[in-house]
């Protein structure tokens, strides 16, 4: 089913989707559907800048030296398992 809505925008993205719809041919409705649903698809996922950016934060981590032993973390480890398995920790760590 096909609705007529109307939208109220500037006129900066008008002349976008003006020349928008006369570079592709398509008019001016299907422009905005495919933005929408473009739009819609990129929901909740990161941009390719921040992508980029966690990237190089995970490399910096992964450069750095570990902060404590690994026997401590892997004990520390088994104690959160065993504690969920329990139902909850009993006291702080």
């Amino acid at each position: 089913m096909v609705r007529k809505v109307t939208f109220t925008l500037d006129e900066q993205t008008l002349r976008r989707l003006q020349t928008a719809a006369e570079r592709t041919r398509k008019p001016k409705s299907a422009i905005v559907r495919e933005a929408i649903a473009d739009y819609h698809d990129r929901i909740g996922k990161l941009s390719e800048a921040d992508r980029l950016r966690l990237l190089k934060v995970m490399e910096e981590i992964m450069a750095s030296p570990p902060s404590r032993p690994q026997e401590e973390v892997d004990r520390e480890i088994a104690e959160i398992r065993e504690a969920r398995r329990r139902g909850g920790r009993r006291h702080p760590i």
